[in-house]
């Protein structure tokens, strides 16, 4: 499955942007500009969390912006700003990245307790 989404303007949901938003199994891809275009990728299994914004006249417009934080050096955080659909591309973007991960293998933690145990922060994993 894929999504091909134009951004749009917050008054009446128009497309009248120059920006393109391209999702497939693999990446998501930011495309914008009209003389000088720009392209930003990010692999689905960096992607670590969604978020749905809507603002009041997003809402009237059904639109919407999907954050994606994403483990991306160069981008953590890709906006795709202003499109339809975003409940359910959110929804998609959770469930494609969690499946991009288990199919690459990769895993996502967080120590949250780092600094909190000086006998398990000592521990030289090298030896």
């Amino acid at each position: 499955m894929s999504y091909v989404e134009k951004k749009r303007t917050k008054l009446f949901g128009l497309p009248w942007t120059f920006t393109k938003y391209m999702i497939d199994d693999e990446k998501v891809t930011i495309r914008s500009g009209f003389l000088s275009i720009v392209e930003d990728d990010a692999y689905m299994y960096k992607v670590q969390d969604v978020r749905l914004v809507q603002s009041f006249l997003e809402r009237l417009s059904r639109i919407g912006t999907v954050i994606c934080y994403t483990g991306d050096t160069t981008h953590p955080e890709l906006k795709l700003e202003h499109i339809r659909r975003a409940p359910e591309i959110k929804a998609y973007l959770m469930k494609a990245s969690e499946e991009a991960r288990i199919k690459r293998r990769t895993i996502n933690t967080v120590d949250i307790a780092h600094g909190m145990n000086p006998e398990v922060d000592d521990i030289d994993f090298n030896e």
